[in-house]
């Protein structure tokens, strides 16, 4: 009776979502046990008021125009977070979305925080993603950032819903440099009016967040920003929320 009610009490015993070492993992920290925990290199202090990098940034100097409000990412994108990327994104470990999902919450604080201190109107808010071309959910199976906007969406009880469409494949965007970047999206997002009914209510104005994994230059936040801007009947304002910056 002492042993099994001493087991009810004691912290669960799993397979850290990372290391894989079976330890306790505490409330709190992802899934994860407390060596990894540790290792995230949250995003506290931001310098750049623009794209919310914690440094210097020389990317949002030489944008001539945005057309998302600011942005906000959870982490640095360092080596320990690139390995984490690479086990969910290219080696298919999709139980990691929830981890990811739970860390994007921490820049969507941040975020809310900035916005609700510069302006006290209410207004409707829904989350959409950045989309992948039909190639590239062929050879993954799914599109990271749409499953983390929707464990997102779960976690502040916010509508997730489709609004871009990625007309064509591109190459990867991380080998590019900027300039090359910003030709090769030209183009490349359209809006889908598939869910529209559901964010169009007597044209009143809506705050969309565009939910991405790595912002780099911002060169795809900008575009897809551009698109929701220049096709939107309503007066929207857009928001940037990526996983690392």
């Amino acid at each position: 009776m002492g042993k099994s009610l001493f087991s009810l009490l004691s912290p669960k015993r799993e397979a850290c979502l990372l290391c894989k070492q079976v330890t306790r993992l505490e409330r709190g920290q992802l899934g994860l046990c407390h060596t990894c925990y540790t290792r995230i290199p949250w995003i506290r202090k931001v310098i750049c008021l623009s794209c919310g990098r914690g440094e210097y940034c020389p990317d949002c100097r030489r944008r001539p125009h945005s057309y998302f409000a600011k942005s906000r990412s959870a982490v640095r994108y360092d080596d320990t977070m690139k390995e984490l990327l690479a086990r969910y994104k290219y080696r298919g470990d999709e139980r990691l979305k929830a981890v990811f999902g739970h860390m994007l919450v921490h820049a969507f604080q941040q975020l809310r925080l900035d916005k609700l201190s510069s302006s006290e109107r209410q207004v409707r808010e829904l989350i959409t993603y950045v989309p992948v071309s039909e190639r590239r959910m062929q050879e993954r199976g799914f599109n990271q950032a749409e499953q983390m906007a929707k464990e997102l969406g779960w976690r502040m009880d916010l509508p997730v819903v489709r609004l871009l469409n990625r007309s064509k494949h591109t190459a990867k965007q991380s080998f590019k440099k900027r300039s090359e970047r910003i030709d090769d999206l030209a183009h490349v997002f359209e809006f889908d009016t598939t869910e529209l009914r559901e964010i169009i209510v007597s044209g009143e104005p809506v705050i969309i967040y565009i939910v991405d994994d790595v912002y780099t230059t911002g060169s795809t936040m900008n575009q897809c920003a551009m698109v929701l801007k220049e096709e939107m009947s309503i007066p929207v304002e857009i928001y940037g929320l990526t996983w690392a910056r």
